[in-house]
């Protein structure tokens, strides 16, 4: 098994700016808007945006939210092992509001897919975008492209995209692993 750096510590930084900038740019005070980082490691990115919002864009008041999509997947009992449900955590209302879900790493679509169905349980959004670090674009299975993207990765199915964050995996680097 070997791995290929895609983005350095450096990279990542860059790129979560540009992110924040262009949101910004799209919802200006937040006002409306909320973002929902899929559970569970689009939490990372999520976090990380909303932060660099508030201290370096002086945005006041972001709605910041999970979701868990485990039990909305439609592969949920297809793998042998058994998946562990994550916590959700929204604490406000998605009622017209402006969605933006925040993932670390749109593959073939099928999370977002649950997102889109789990999001419906807590009202009806009056938009919803996708913000996603890494895009890999030639793997998708449903007709779903990001709204923001980080880097676009041309990887084949056999190779895998790692994503690792300082608050989770001790730093910040995208490995592309070649099984």
């Amino acid at each position: 098994m070997s791995q290929k750096v895609l983005l350095t510590s450096k990279e990542i930084h860059i790129i979560l700016h540009r992110l924040a900038c262009q949101l910004l740019e799209n919802h200006l005070d937040f006002s409306n808007t909320v973002l929902i980082g899929i559970q569970p490691r689009g939490i990372f990115l999520a976090e990380r945006l909303a932060k660099i919002l508030k201290e370096e864009y002086k945005v006041k008041d972001i709605d910041l939210g999970f979701l868990d999509i485990t039990f909305y997947r439609d592969d949920f009992r297809r793998g042998e092992k058994t998946l562990e449900a994550n916590t959700t955590k929204i604490d406000f209302l998605v009622d017209d509001k402006n969605v933006v879900f925040v993932d670390d790493v749109l593959y073939t679509g099928r999370s977002i897919r649950a997102a889109l169905t789990a999001i419906q349980s807590f009202g009806r959004p009056s938009d919803i975008e996708l913000l996603t670090l890494i895009d890999r674009r030639f793997s998708r299975h449903l007709p779903i492209q990001p709204n923001y993207r980080g880097r676009q990765v041309d990887a084949i199915n056999e190779e895998k995209v790692k994503v690792m964050w300082e608050e989770n995996d001790g730093k910040d680097i995208v490995y592309l692993v070649n099984k």
